[in-house]
């Protein structure tokens, strides 16, 4: 029946007869209906349906399309995790400004609406992903797991209330369920791919391929001297404007805060250090440690059998023989059950509250834990005991001048942001009523601070959007993120990027006019060698009669870039050699020309490679293939799939 409805609806008069029939409907439907994207969305991505693969994407037919929109809030959660990737990655690096940038934008939108995609094709293959297989995957999650290695009802729900954003557990059920149901098609793709022993034994010879190769070093072309004309330069001026920049520039104010250059406060008096010695007295007390040695069983009889060996060795019997004979502990057994000196947070609990009510010499036992039932013996005890006030005066006089430094560095610090807080466009009223210099730069960019404003957090701050549109004082900003240097910055004048005028540019252009004539007379010079070598020349009496500069690098390998990546890339892309005639090329190297001679070259010999060797490239082969499949089959449903973006909601 569904065949017969497609045939007779396929035609163009039902289409014309369809359209008239809905235009009525134009003016009572929503815009998202009409094929649009909703006012609250960013992209929507509409598949035909399965029942009409053929069908048009035009309205109203596509009003029978499958249709999945991306939500202006599920862009941004997307970005924002992205910008914290960003920032974890980057560190001191990360520009937030730069970040925000349309091209970044365009390619979190992208990895959505691939996402939308795939899982359009799993619904419409009918991939349905049941509640077992949920829970199983949700029950693996490492952040989702107690100390024992198994899931943790209070971990899951305590990760799920501080995640970003935060979830209930059956959002976070369906999260799974989406990404289980998306991953099913390419993951199947992903894990298809193979590579035969053919393939890769032809990788192995390319990878240990190596090249000799003679690198020709032409004379020096003499400097460009020619004049250049007005129209030259307008000429040159014009066609190369993004080379003729100049960079967006700051002038600021700035006022230091250096706990280095403040006065060092008075030395603590006797009865300060006293008081701060027992109000930490506990730090000054070595941790108590037990030397100790178990035997562990497991299993039937533990118990009773633990009760028994732990009856012989308070009779006298050896622990270590009573350990190497009966433990199942096979990382202390061999040892005959010694642990080595133990701190309290090292073992569970059972185990450490008894072994630290034991005393030197003591054996006790059966003790329970989930691991089995042990017999512990208390070999020695050390630490515990505290130092005395005079031990460690000197220590505590060192701690407690920091603390007064810290205290006052933060005390001006706080008076200088209330300060600015009473006028934050006024940083020299506020640096005046604290009693701080006001500092200025000249005209900076971020290539050109010094000192302490080309700190990276000071040159972002500087920079940032709110510093420059609002005028006002910033926050305390850490340099070198140090806890008692700060600087405080407001911007006095920002200009933009922009195109460096002709006349302030003209000495560049002039400049890069007479290289780029250089650089074409090295070209000149190398084809015209280039030219001889091919003919027939040898490359031995043209060095002599044209002053070349021949280095021979024979057995030059394609895994090291030497001597530069870019040389490098040239040499081993220039063809093999055939029938004992060199192959020749050349590359640009800093605007003059270098020609190379590749006379020979020897594939790797796959031997050399191990059989383990071969297996992991083998199986590298194979993903890098499988991913490859699953992002090709990934861009043909796209492109069968009708995708709309609004990029003003990004």
């Amino acid at each position: 029946m569904l065949q017969k409805l497609r045939d007779k609806t396929s035609g163009w008069i039902v289409t014309v007869i369809l359209g008239l029939l809905m235009i009525p409907f134009l003016f009572v439907i929503d815009n998202s209906y009409l094929g649009g994207v909703g006012a609250q969305n960013v992209a929507k991505v509409s598949a035909p349906p399965t029942w009409w693969r053929s069908a048009p994407s035009w309205w109203p037919v596509r009003m029978l399309w499958q249709h999945h929109e991306i939500s202006s809030q599920d862009f941004r959660t997307r970005f924002e995790q992205e910008r914290m990737r960003a920032r974890q990655q980057q560190g001191e690096d990360f520009d937030p400004r730069a970040f925000e940038s349309t091209e970044n934008k365009l390619a979190v939108l992208d990895q959505l609406v691939d996402e939308q995609v795939v899982r359009l094709v799993g619904e419409q293959a009918g991939v349905v992903i049941g509640d077992g297989a949920v829970r199983e995957y949700i029950m693996t999650i490492p952040a989702f797991l107690g100390q024992d290695g198994k899931f943790s009802e209070a971990n899951y729900r305590l990760a799920l209330q501080t995640g970003n954003p935060p979830r209930t557990p059956t959002q976070f059920q369906e999260l799974v369920r989406d990404s289980l149901q998306q991953s099913v098609i390419p993951s199947g793709l992903q894990n298809s791919g193979f590579v035969t022993q053919a393939e890769t034994e032809r990788l192995l010879k390319l990878l240990g391929e190596t090249r000799d190769v003679q690198l020709v070093g032409l004379p020096e072309v003499p400097a460009d001297t020619a004049p250049v004309t007005d129209a030259q330069i307008k000429q040159w001026y014009d066609s190369h404007g993004k080379d003729f920049r100049q960079a967006e520039s700051v002038s600021l104010e700035f006022v230091e805060v250096n706990g280095a250059n403040l006065p060092a406060p008075a030395a603590a008096d006797e009865a300060a250090l006293r008081k701060r010695y027992e109000e930490e007295k506990a730090k000054f007390v070595a941790p108590e440690q037990r030397q100790a040695a178990h035997i562990l069983l497991t299993g039937d009889g533990a118990e009773a059998k633990a009760a028994k060996l732990a009856a012989e060795a308070k009779g006298g019997a050896d622990f270590a023989a009573l350990a190497k004979a009966n433990s199942q502990d096979p990382g202390s057994k061999d040892q005959g059950g010694d642990l080595g000196w133990v701190e309290r947070g090292a073992m569970v609990k059972p185990f450490e509250d008894a072994l630290f009510a034991a005393k030197a010499g003591e054996i006790v036992g059966p003790v329970k834990t989930d691991f089995g039932y042990h017999v512990i013996k208390v070999a020695a005890v050390r630490g515990g005991e505290g130092k005395s006030f005079e031990e460690v005066r000197d220590t505590l006089a060192a701690e407690q001048l920091k603390a007064d430094g810290e205290r006052v560095f933060n005390e001006l610090a706080s008076r200088l942001v209330d300060a600015i807080n009473k006028s934050p466009s006024d940083l020299a009223a506020a640096a005046k009523e604290v009693g701080l210099p006001l500092q200025t730069t000249g005209v900076i960019t971020r290539a050109t601070a010094s000192g302490v404003v080309a700190d990276p957090a000071v040159l972002r701050d500087a920079f940032s959007d709110v510093r420059v549109q609002d005028g006002t004082s910033s926050d305390p900003i850490a340099v070198g993120g140090s806890s008692n240097h700060s600087v405080v910055i407001r911007v006095a004048a920002h200009t933009p990027e922009q195109a460096l005028p002709l006349d302030k540019a003209r000495e560049q252009v002039i400049a890069a006019i007479r290289a780029d004539r250089q650089r074409q007379v090295s070209d000149k010079a190398a084809d015209a060698l280039l030219a001889k070598l091919k003919g027939g020349a040898s490359l031995q009496s043209l060095a002599a009669s044209e002053k070349l500069q021949v280095s021979p690098m024979p057995g030059l390998p394609r895994s090291q870039p030497v001597p530069t990546p870019d040389i490098h890339r040239a040499i081993f892309r220039a063809p093999v050699p055939t029938e004992g005639k060199p192959s020749y090329g050349k590359i640009d190297v800093n605007g003059h020309a270098l020609v190379f001679v590749v006379d020979k070259v020897t594939p790797g010999d796959v031997k050399e490679v191990t059989a383990e060797q071969q297996k992991q490239l083998k199986d590298q082969l194979a993903q890098i293939d499988g991913a490859a499949a699953a992002k090709a089959f990934v861009e043909a449903m796209r492109k069968k799939f009708v995708v709309q973006t609004t990029e003003a909601n990004l």
